[in-house]
């Protein structure tokens, strides 16, 4: 379990790292920015959510039973962010434990943010701007 946290830890560390690389921060407000760089996993509050290149607008979602489903609807271009393609209309059931209430949400967008391999690191529901 250790070396998964770790493991995690180090892969979001990376991502940020590559947003970064590609100035795509310079054109975030900064407010905006800052909120992206201090989310923290709701299960895991020492680790980052991660950044904007793991980032997906999910501004419409559905609840099936006691599953929360995030649908992507994000069709902003990939390469910029440095990001796998996840089309728009994708359901990505989100575990409870990644649902994310305990910040406002100054984007305007509900966001999931996934792995490469489609781990789920957070989910923060569209609202509260």
């Amino acid at each position: 379990m250790k070396r998964l946290v770790l493991g995690t830890a180090f892969g979001c560390l990376m991502s940020v790292a590559n947003a970064r690389d590609v100035g795509q921060w310079e054109s975030v407000n900064p407010g905006v920015r800052e909120w992206y760089q201090a989310l923290m996993q709701p299960d895991n509050p020492a680790a980052s959510c991660c950044g904007e290149a793991d980032a997906y607008w999910a501004d419409s979602f559905e609840v099936d039973g006691d599953k929360y489903v995030a649908i992507i609807t994000d069709s902003r271009p990939d390469e910029p962010l440095r990001r796998k393609h996840v089309d728009v209309g994708t359901r990505i059931v989100v575990p409870n434990h990644k649902l994310k209430y305990d910040q406002s949400n100054p984007t305007g967008h509900g966001i999931i943010f996934l792995s490469r391999g489609d781990y789920v690191y957070c989910y923060v529901a569209p609202g509260g701007v």
